[in-house]
């Protein structure tokens, strides 16, 4: 499991995730044992990612806390 930061959070439902080399999308679909309220951006995730049609995304999101 990769770990990374939230660095922006949308209004629509979904943000990135930087993993000190790139940011990776993650829809709200994709938290796992958190809800997307309880994120903020700086705060640490652990994620895994899979390909898709538009490159990495981030699955499986949950909080390190």
């Amino acid at each position: 499991m990769a770990t990374g930061t939230i660095k922006k959070i949308t209004e629509k439902g979904f943000g990135f995730i930087n993993d000190g080399q790139q940011d990776i999308f993650f829809h709200l679909s994709s938290l796992d044992g958190v809800t997307f309220d309880q994120l903020v951006e700086g705060q640490t995730v652990e994620f895994e990612t899979e390909k898709s049609d538009r490159g990495l995304r981030a699955v499986r999101v949950s909080t390190t806390e």
